[in-house]
């Protein structure tokens, strides 16, 4: 096997292990996107009569033919190929012979990848807004199911003012609305093309237009100067995972609400079979384990936030290979938060409140009739709120 960067030197299988960590599996969600930019960059090169036209015929067919192949598991990444890059190269270069060898021209790994991840970073976020939109559809349903059930509304953990299940999913679907449209903005981060930059300083003596494939690949805009490019990385990924950490937070608060309606004590609504788990001691018990475990992926998300922003923090600019350990906790926070959000829309469909449990304590009122009293008897509020307070007075 052949790596992009060996020279005929052997490689200790231990640095080998080390050095590619997770790639040859965390790249599979990248190799047809990988794919993508390479047909950009090997059209882009016959355009400027870098490579013939024939060449980029059977580049183009090959690596077609070999997105097809991974999809359908005709072959996959394995730790010998090291990254999705060197798996499709190697795999193209036997497949069509020297035709294989020309398509690097132009480009390093360190554009390849950063323009393989942010088409698929653009991707993500929009399918992440979606379904974010979808779970807003379920509370959507719940609040025409049962909107008009009476809730206390708490401060300090005590009743406080009237409130109703609408008005308890409006409050989360707003914070859901404001996560969707922050995922959507992220794209002005992401949507930028670093191809042609190389290692960070170009590709003097060759004619590229770095433009064309900016076009090709439906990017915003080029990413000027070359230099700029690695030196953005980490700040599209910690922007994304910024996002997906505010909306786990909204997600944990509403489980963690739910926990509390769930118990014997509150008994507030009633879960679906289907949704909760048994005890391997207690025959009697339905455990709401999926509220619990989207409860502590805030957690898990901010980490990954944490992860990306630290990795970054001190690196001198140029390309580092720390910048190989972003991809962990991205992927690892997308793909919670894509389980998270839908299994929440999921559990939604299936949640009644129960209003004969819901008891509002008569002290929850307060605040109206002091209202009261400063519309019917137009006295101060202050003096209006001592009054009714004299009522509860202990």
């Amino acid at each position: 096997m052949s790596r992009l960067w060996e020279k005929g030197l052997p490689l200790d299988q231990r640095v080998l292990r080390y050095t590619a960590g997770e790639d040859h599996l965390l790249d599979a969600r990248l190799v047809p996107y990988d794919v993508r930019g390479s047909i950009a960059h090997a059209e882009m090169l016959a355009d400027q009569g870098l490579i013939s036209s024939a060449d980029r015929d059977a580049i183009c067919d090959g690596l077609t033919a070999l997105d097809a192949g991974f999809a359908a598991g005709e072959w996959q990444i394995g730790l010998q190929d090291e990254d999705a890059h060197t798996a499709l190269e190697t795999r193209l270069t036997n497949t069509i012979g020297a035709a294989g060898g020309r398509l690097h021209l132009g480009r390093s790994r360190n554009d390849q990848v950063l323009t393989a991840l942010r088409l698929y970073l653009r991707d993500a976020a929009s399918d992440l807004a979606l379904r974010v939109t979808a779970l807003r559809g379920a509370l959507d349903k719940l609040v025409k199911r049962q909107g008009d059930v009476e809730l206390p509304g708490y401060t300090h953990m005590q009743h406080a003012m009237p409130s109703s299940v609408a008005l308890w999913c409006g409050g989360f679907d707003e914070g859901f609305a404001d996560a969707a449209s922050g995922l959507q903005t992220v794209q002005m981060r992401i949507n930028k093309n670093p191809l042609g930059s190389a290692a960070g300083y170009g590709t003097p003596g060759l004619p590229l237009d770095r433009d064309a494939t900016t076009e090709k690949l439906d990017f915003d805009s080029t990413q000027e100067p070359v230099t700029a490019a690695q030196l953005s990385r980490g700040k599209a990924e910690s922007t994304l995972l910024f996002e997906i950490t505010l909306l786990m937070q909204d997600l944990s608060r509403m489980a963690s609400d739910l926990l509390l309606f769930y118990t014997q004590e509150f008994g507030y609504i009633s879960l679906a079979a289907e949704v909760t788990t048994g005890s391997s001691i207690m025959p009697q018990k339905c455990n709401p384990d999926v509220l619990e475990l989207i409860r502590a992926s805030a957690a898990t998300a901010q980490a990954c936030l944490d992860e990306s922003l630290m990795i970054t923090a001190k690196l001198p600019s140029g390309y580092h290979r720390d910048l190989q350990r972003l991809k962990s906790p991205l992927f690892r926070s997308i793909d919670l938060a894509v389980e998270s959000v839908d299994i929440m829309a999921y559990l939604l469909d299936g949640l009644k409140f129960l209003p004969d449990n819901i008891k509002l304590d008569a002290g929850i009122f307060a605040t109206a009739e002091a209202y009261r009293l400063v519309r019917d008897d137009g006295i101060p509020f202050r003096e209006a709120y001592r009054q009714v307070a004299k009522r509860y007075s202990k």
